[in-house]
């Protein structure tokens, strides 16, 4: 069974950053299709940022320049700068084992294992 653990959320101010991870228990995450979903309150889960075993990325409009996803010692990290209000929310992460490529992922969240999620909450 798939496990993943997010990690590095918190509060931060406006302009503020942080980054967030994502670890799977048992196993590294290098050879696998990652994505980053954003849950605002009250609001859908929506594709933030997705990545393919290949290094392809994609990233949603509203976080281009500022967010960055990367890979390292088996684990998928969220690089998240200049930070607003809106970004606040939770964020998960998400495995996907099928051949999709990462717009399909971060768009259209096909079937995948997820983690739990961590808080980001920005604020004065």
């Amino acid at each position: 069974q798939v496990q993943l653990v997010e990690s590095g959320g918190g509060l931060v101010q406006p302009g503020g950053s942080l980054r967030l991870s994502c670890a799977a228990s048992g196993f590294n995450l290098d050879g696998y299709s990652v994505g980053w979903f954003h849950q605002a309150p009250g609001k859908e889960r929506e594709g933030v940022s997705c990545m393919l075993p290949g290094g392809s990325t994609y990233y949603k409009d509203s976080v281009k320049g500022r967010f960055t996803i990367s890979r390292g010692n088996g684990e998928v990290h969220l690089e998240m700068n200049s930070l607003n209000r809106e970004d606040t929310g939770i964020y998960y992460c998400e495995v996907v084992t099928s051949p999709y490529t990462a717009q399909h992922i971060c768009t259209k969240r096909p079937p995948g294992f997820w983690g739990q999620g961590t808080q980001v909450t920005v604020s004065s």
